[in-house]
């Protein structure tokens, strides 16, 4: 998204697509960054992945209409890339399909826009939800009390997650003192349905506790944009930090310095040894209290913090 973001300012008046999994790309659809989203599974475009094979008509037409493609498909052969070369396209841009340690994430993915002249120095992702968006956002949270704190205990990797059980004693003792937030959103996906199954049975009494099960990402951007955050290093975590949420983020066994969001209200928990079984309960409450108030962002070693 800051590559996207730093596009669109250099050429505010370009007609700017994306081709990728739609249920990601929905989130810069038609707001702000981009003007149409074109599915990446769908089946025709499988001929574009295999060598000197018969490209169909129309995805020529819409290849070779683009002034400059940028690309972050792993494509180690270029066979795709020559297919964009005979469909026409005028100017092909290799981004990274990996990122490698020792630089932020965002800076490597911003680096195919140097070719074009375009220099990226805010590297904070920012998400522009539409009318739309936040008025699902309205509607959800209109029987919320504020403060809303919202959680995420999921992130795809186990490794990357916070025991559950942390979670559950972090929420039960928020809920206990009800001094920094009246209501709590365990936010999921698909992923996460198992632990889900598990907060709901015990918070299913709970009044003050909400659930945002999957989502579409734009309405739950707007939803946690009126929120602070807690979550891992996960896909989810970014989006709240884009949204402009207070965000408090543990980290175990991945880098910060290459993977935590690069917003201004971020704040980085480092677990012990990259351990998030040895990250206490007790140190993650204490942050907590912390992020509402509002903090640059600040990475903390947990044996060290309060």
């Amino acid at each position: 998204m800051p590559a996207l973001k730093a596009l669109r300012a250099a050429h505010p008046q370009a007609r700017i697509e994306i081709l990728g999994y739609p249920h990601i790309a929905l989130i810069a659809d038609k707001r702000f960054y981009a003007d149409a989203v074109r599915s990446i599974e769908y089946g025709a475009l499988s001929r574009f992945f295999a060598r000197d094979a018969e490209l169909p008509l129309d995805l020529r037409d819409y290849f070779g209409s683009f002034d400059f493609v940028v690309s972050y498909l792993y494509d180690p052969d270029q066979i795709f890339e020559n297919n964009l070369r005979r469909s026409g396209a005028k100017r092909i841009l290799r981004g990274p399909a990996q990122i490698i340690p020792g630089t932020h994430a965002a800076r490597q993915l911003a680096r195919p826009l140097q070719e074009l002249g375009i220099n990226i120095s805010d590297l904070a992702a920012k998400i522009f939800p539409s009318g739309e968006d936040r008025g699902f956002a309205s509607g959800f949270l209109q029987s919320c009390d504020p403060p809303v704190l919202g959680l995420h205990p999921g992130s795809g990797s186990e490794r990357k997650n916070w025991p559950i059980e942390n979670w559950i004693e972090l929420a039960k003792t928020l809920l206990k003192t009800k001094v920094l937030f009246r209501t709590i959103i365990f936010v999921s996906g698909e992923a996460d349905e198992k632990e889900m199954t598990r907060l709901r049975t015990l918070f299913k009494d709970e009044p003050q506790v909400r659930f945002a099960h999957a989502l579409p990402l734009p309405h739950l951007a707007a939803v946690l944009e009126q929120s602070t955050f807690v979550g891992h290093d996960s896909g989810i975590s970014h989006l709240a930090a884009a949204s402009g949420a207070r965000c408090l983020i543990l980290f175990g066994p991945t880098d910060p310095q290459v993977w935590a969001p690069q917003n201004e209200d971020v704040r980085v928990l480092l677990a012990p040894n990259g351990d998030l079984t040895q990250l206490d309960v007790a140190t993650v409450r204490n942050a907590v209290d912390v992020v509402p108030a509002g903090v640059a962002r600040l990475a903390t070693n947990a044996r060290s913090s309060h």
